[in-house]
């Protein structure tokens, strides 16, 4: 069933504010606990991330999830959590229909990433 147009943004929001605040918890946790020399905080919220998209997804296909709990859980608190959970799962859904896509969906997000990023960082300092 549709949700009603109010509904899903709510939902999205909901979601949103726990996720980014255990991204931000999680990360102040670990740069305490193991210091600020490795980005532990990062790798361990994507790594978590990732897997909590795949219990969702497999949940939401296999045990029909209703809509709303979808959007609040996976693109309200995971979205805000981190976007690599969603990034993975694109490129495994992409690996199951198109190889090559997905090859570069999961390259080409990281190189171009890097090179936005790099060329950001350039744009600020010439201005």
């Amino acid at each position: 069933m549709p949700l009603p147009e109010i509904s899903a943004p709510l939902a999205v929001s909901l979601g949103a504010i726990p996720g980014a605040l255990s991204r931000y918890y999680l990360g102040l946790f670990l740069t305490r606990k193991l210091g600020s020399h490795f980005p532990f905080g990062t790798f361990a919220v994507n790594l978590s991330g990732s897997l909590l998209m795949g219990i969702v997804a497999t949940a939401a296909i296999e045990h029909a999830i209703p809509a709303h709990l979808q959007l609040s859980i996976a693109t309200g608190f995971l979205g805000s959590y981190t976007t690599f959970s969603t990034y993975a799962l694109d490129t495994v859904n992409l690996w199951q229909s198109n190889k090559s896509a997905a090859l570069f969906y999961s390259l080409g997000s990281i190189g171009f990433g890097l090179l936005g990023l790099g060329l950001g960082v350039m744009l600020v300092r010439r201005l």
